[in-house]
């Protein structure tokens, strides 16, 4: 029988790993930016466009969707067609999934900017956007799983399950979390509410890092690295193990970022007791990747590339050993809310995404344009300074995340708090953010480096765009007798992505059907009311300004946070919070209870000058507040839309609501008048005074 000839598409490969490059340059950019404005608040540039609030959701999505997620799509489309002796399927799908992704990036890119968010952290994009990426991601599966079924290999090797898992999973997530209930054409609000939507945005955030950032990266890991060290897979076995128990046990770890919140006992301690057996499965992945490099280390010695591949594997047994740690209930009520877990996050994006990235980056392009790589020195540097880079931005980070978090629990012997002020910490930490910076600065450098010495490359090489192959047809490859049934199962790709589909779900359902099911898992409270017309707007402003990337909304059930702000949360406070806004990280005060804690003027002149109110505040100037009139055309459908969503306003109010809003304005302009402001009922700034006065206030809390 006469070997079939066939060709791989080279094309797509090269084209997602030119994106690749160029968006992460752009996003690293960002993040520089942004680190930037933490320590130097001049360098959000007085627009209203780059403020830390609006950009920092853009530097996170170019860095996850841009940049990781082209590498994925990247590796996804060179490993799958060797794995299954196949061309894609469908030039025209990956054509159509290539520039379709861009343009969503490209939207991001723009909308961002101008505030148009959701809120809900790496899920910021609005609807229309999202219906987009579901959309693109449906092509992806289609051409992934059309050229599954057209393969000339019968067994479908370990790294085909990590992608097929990530399809499936993904689809989950993105379809669940993005139950949304459309407002105008970039405005909407989420079905859910408060606890409800912190659980679902949690089971979604976690499990984006765990099927978006990680078991991609696993396949291509599981394919790139024997084929760069030139050897086996340490054990077949253990890759069996390690992925059915990463994907079942992966799904249930969400809550712990929920911790001493008010997300009912049951379900946090289901997230802390799967985050601490995820270690296992995690760490199963790590050391088969790294014994099977053995009897290679001196070919790891010479070998830029492998030395990307080491540092990238340790650097994930590193984050996936200290993010079960972080669910550790003491361990999590210091470290919360502090860069103790942008350290942690960083160490998982700048090692194991970064440095996988760019290993296979190194391998691939060569090879693709049949020439040597342009300069195995400068590929060096590269390593050598983006080490030193993710060293000198994760320390500073842990160093600054432990102080923060034992300053803001101290107290003196007298029994008060020693920092009472919550900005005596953010002071305190500025030295650690410089140097994050730096060493941010110093990754930029080295991929900047890599862009160079790879288009160097390209340019003195001819891209294969069609690269001959060939191989025996299907009929006549070999077959195993006495097959076990996980042999028998690797042949069934459908199947396996059910069963995939299946595993994922349990946890899933077992952990959020129980709190959207059961009123009585989150009791309401009479005294809360909903938002009146000028509250609400100004919560959307509160959104559309990024607020919440700084500032939390909820007060845990400890002494020192009780002692600094008030009365610790409840659900039923948030019962008419869509979306809700309790934060991740605490760069600013908590807000819950701010309502009455100042004055209007306070609130006026702390938006218009920080400084002038909070000596040495790192927060933007919201200046533009006070001269943008606040658009109410739209509100009698908000309030049309939240009456759908169970907000229990009148039959009819959204006939009115213009006229309350009016009247309350007014009232808090007067009273601005009072104290020798003069600013107009009809702008911004008065309804985000109006908001940020009710905060906390419908239940009786102690004044602070």
């Amino acid at each position: 029988m006469q070997p079939e000839k066939f060709y791989y598409d080279n094309k797509i490969v090269r084209n997602f790993g030119i994106a690749t490059i160029v968006w992460g340059i752009i996003g690293m950019t960002v993040g520089l930016l942004v680190a930037i404005q933490l320590f130097k608040p001049g360098m959000n540039m007085g627009s209203q466009y780059t403020t830390f609030g609006r950009i920092r959701p853009l530097h996170t999505n170019a860095v996850i969707f841009a940049f990781v997620g082209n590498a994925i799509f990247m590796g996804v489309y060179y490993s799958l067609q060797r794995l299954l002796k196949a061309r894609m399927f469908s030039d025209a799908l990956s054509k159509i999934h290539f520039w379709g992704w861009q343009l969503i990036i490209l939207s991001a890119v723009i909308t961002l900017p101008l505030g148009l968010t959701t809120s809900h952290e790496y899920a910021e994009l609005e609807w229309p956007i999202d219906i987009a990426i579901t959309l693109i991601w449906v092509v992806f599966g289609i051409n992934m799983f059309g050229t599954i079924i057209k393969r000339r290999e019968r067994h479908l090797y370990v790294a085909i399950w990590f992608y097929i898992a990530t399809f499936v999973t993904i689809a989950v997530l993105h379809i669940v979390n993005s139950f949304e209930l459309p407002i105008s054409a970039f405005k909407s609000y989420y079905l859910y509410a408060g606890v409800q939507d912190a659980l679902v945005q949690w089971w979604y955030g976690h499990n984006a890092v765990a099927f978006f950032l990680t078991t991609p990266y696993l396949g291509m890991m599981y394919y790139f690295l024997p084929k760069m060290a030139n050897r086996p897979v340490y054990s077949y076995k253990l890759s069996i193990l390690h992925f059915w128990s990463l994907i079942f046990i992966y799904i249930w770890a969400g809550p712990h970022h929920l911790l001493y919140t008010t997300l009912p006992g049951w379900a946090q301690s289901l997230g802390v007791v799967f985050s601490i057996m995820l270690i296992a499965p995690s760490w199963g992945g790590m050391i088969n990747g790294l014994l099977t490099l053995r009897g290679a280390w001196d070919k790891v010695r010479d070998d830029v590339i492998l030395k990307f591949m080491v540092v990238g594997l340790t650097a994930y047994g590193m984050a996936t050993f200290e993010g079960p740690m972080l669910s550790l209930k003491q361990v999590n009520a210091i470290g919360h809310f502090t860069d103790w877990i942008v350290a942690h996050v960083h160490v998982g994006a700048l090692g194991w995404n970064g440095f996988l990235t760019f290993a296979i980056l190194y391998w691939l392009i060569p090879r693709m344009y049949r020439t040597e790589l342009y300069s195995k020195k400068l590929a060096s540097f590269h390593f050598w300074i983006g080490t030193l880079g993710i060293l000198f931005y994760a320390v500073p980070m842990y160093w600054a995340g432990f102080t923060q978090g034992l300053m803001l629990k101290e107290f003196t012997p007298e029994g008060l708090l020693k920092y009472p002020n919550f900005l005596e910490t953010t002071i305190r930490i500025i030295p650690m953010h410089v140097m994050r910076a730096i060493g941010g600065g110093m990754y930029l450098i080295g991929a900047i480096a890599m862009a160079y010495n790879l288009v160097k490359t390209m340019t003195q090489g001819k891209l294969v765009s069609n690269e001959a192959a060939e191989v025996m047809p299907l009929a006549a490859a070999h077959i195993e007798q006495h097959e076990t049934r996980h042999r028998l199962l690797e042949r069934k790709p459908i199947q396996m992505m059910v069963v995939a589909l299946v595993v994922i779900l349990i946890g899933s359902v077992i952990e959020l059907m129980p709190t959207m099911t059961i009123s009585s898992n989150i009791p309401t409270i009479a005294s809360v009311k909903p938002y009146t017309p000028l509250e609400l707007e100004g919560r959307d402003l509160y959104i559309r300004e990024g607020c919440v990337n700084c500032h939390s909304q909820t007060i845990r059930p400890f002494r020192s946070e009780t002692e600094r702000y008030g009365e610790y949360s409840k659900a039923g406070e948030f019962v008419y919070d869509h979306p809700f806004l309790w934060g991740s990280k605490r760069t600013g005060p908590d807000l819950q209870r701010e309502g009455g804690k100042y004055g209007n003027a306070w609130h006026y002149n702390h938006m218009l000058d920080p400084r002038l109110m909070s000596p040495g505040s790192i927060m933007p100037n919201y200046d533009w507040l006070i001269t943008q009139t606040l658009n109410t055309k739209a509100t009698g459908d908000k309030i049309k839309a939240m009456r759908k969503l169970g907000v229990p306003y009148p039959e009819g109010y959204e006939n009115t609501a213009n006229a309350d809003l009016d009247k309350q304005a007014k009232a808090i302009a007067d009273d601005l008048g009072k104290n020798n402001i003069k600013v107009e009922s009809d702008k911004e700034i008065i309804a985000v005074i109006a908001y940020l006065q009710r905060l906390g206030t419908d239940i009786k809390v102690k004044n602070r």
